[in-house]
């Protein structure tokens, strides 16, 4: 009995540990641009969400209309980068709160211009199912 609850909790930490190196490796892709690299752990049937100011403006479902927002996406910025300021845990979920810093490389509709800096604080949700991620609710 105590070595299978020691056996649980070990366990239970390296999957955690696991699923916080796939996040990270999916934040580094996303700032360097590697589509490839971010959607390699995504569950096939990844839903996706945009969330501003407590509105959904953005929804994929499935892994093709992921890799084709992604693309579309990458081509509004010269430049981006989300930092992991911290991360709480519960149950299938992770969630990490974020600084985002990007250069512009496109005019936006809400007078931003290319070349301007977009900096926004927000946070990440990641679900898991089956060692991959299925759902990513990102918030600001």
């Amino acid at each position: 009995m105590i070595l299978s609850i020691l056996f649980g909790c070990q366990s239970n930490n390296h999957m955690k540990n696991k699923q916080k190196k796939i996040i990270e490796n999916y934040i580094k892709s996303y700032n360097n641009f590697k589509i490839e690299n971010m959607t390699k752990d995504l569950h096939d049937e990844i839903v996706f969400e945009n969330i501003s100011n407590g509105k959904v403006d953005l929804r994929t479902e499935g892994i093709e209309e992921f890799i084709k927002q992604a693309e579309t996406a990458k081509q509004y910025f010269n430049q981006r980068t989300q930092t992991i300021e911290s991360w709480e845990i519960s149950g299938t979920i992770i969630t990490i709160k974020i600084d985002y810093n990007a250069i512009l490389n496109i005019d936006l509709p809400n007078g931003l211009k290319k070349g301007d800096t977009l900096e926004l604080k927000g946070e990440s949700q990641f679900e898991f199912k089956q060692d991959k991620i299925i759902r990513i609710r990102d918030k600001s």
